[in-house]
């Protein structure tokens, strides 16, 4: 399933809070090697790289066409790289001080098993910072798994949709970072994104929770989908003469290894 990096963007100002939202809780003040995983095309990565100019910041991400994207952000930042790795296959090295991972976990089947391991693993000191969507009750994806599961596409959809467990809920993740011996906090927050242009919902799910749909849909069937999807999606969600809002619930969590 590729990743189109200009589509992700897309409504960057609004996708890109959470991270700074996020990090803004991290306290770390001279780390020396940080990692960013899931780092997609690399905006943001970039930014932790600005924050702390000493130190080796690595972002890695699974997506050759998100690292071709982030590459350009290397070249031109000191003490910035990337690298591709799988998130499920990924532990922390000895000397890691910051974990960052942004809007990446919820395509991670199994992560919150893997956060305890992670962080039972890190140095005492260091630090690990995660946000996720929290919306998947949201009508944005209940509208797309109903349709799904309907009488017309059931059959070409059975089983392509993962919702039910890809994220924990925040009292979830606290309790991880607890038992894994760290001082944690985590909250949520739901953003009133106003989003201007014609279907900008759809315009915004394409970019993420739409796209496993339209990777195993030919292109004249993945057409028809978005246009039931989207008319479903403009009752949900009607435009008025400011804009169109988009709730959208997130979920963080930051923990620091004690000792």
């Amino acid at each position: 399933m590729k990743w189109d990096p200009s589509k992700y963007v897309e409504f960057g100002n609004h996708r890109d809070r959470p991270f700074f939202d996020l990090t803004s809780r991290i306290l770390a003040e001279n780390p020396r090697h940080v990692v960013d995983l899931g780092c997609g095309p690399g905006n943001l990565t970039a930014t932790l790289a600005q924050r702390w100019p000493s130190a080796d910041v690595v972002g890695l991400d699974s997506s050759a066409e998100m690292l071709a994207k982030a590459e350009l952000f290397a070249e031109v930042q000191p003490g910035l790289s990337f690298a591709p790795a799988d998130i499920a296959e990924w532990m922390p090295e000895a000397d890691t001080d910051v974990v960052v991972s942004n809007a990446a976990l919820q395509w991670v089947p199994g992560h919150m098993a893997m956060l305890a391991a992670w962080l039972k693993t890190l140095k005492p000191g260091a630090w690990f910072a995660l946000q996720g969507p929290g919306n998947f009750g949201a009508p944005s994806h209940v509208l797309m798994r109903e349709l799904a599961d309907s009488a017309e596409w059931s059959g070409r959809l059975s089983g392509v949709l993962r919702h039910d467990d890809a994220v924990g809920e925040p009292a979830d993740y606290l309790r991880i970072m607890l038992d894994a011996g760290c001082d944690a906090d985590a909250w949520e927050t739901t953003y009133q994104h106003l989003l201007p242009g014609i279907d900008p919902v759809l315009e915004w799910v394409r970019g993420t929770g739409l796209r496993p749909v339209l990777a195993v849909l030919p292109e004249e069937d993945a057409a028809e989908f978005e246009n039931q999807y989207a008319a479903m999606l403009r009752t949900a969600y009607p435009a008025s003469r400011h804009g169109t809002v988009f709730p959208f619930r997130r979920i963080f969590a930051v923990a620091k290894k004690r000792g």
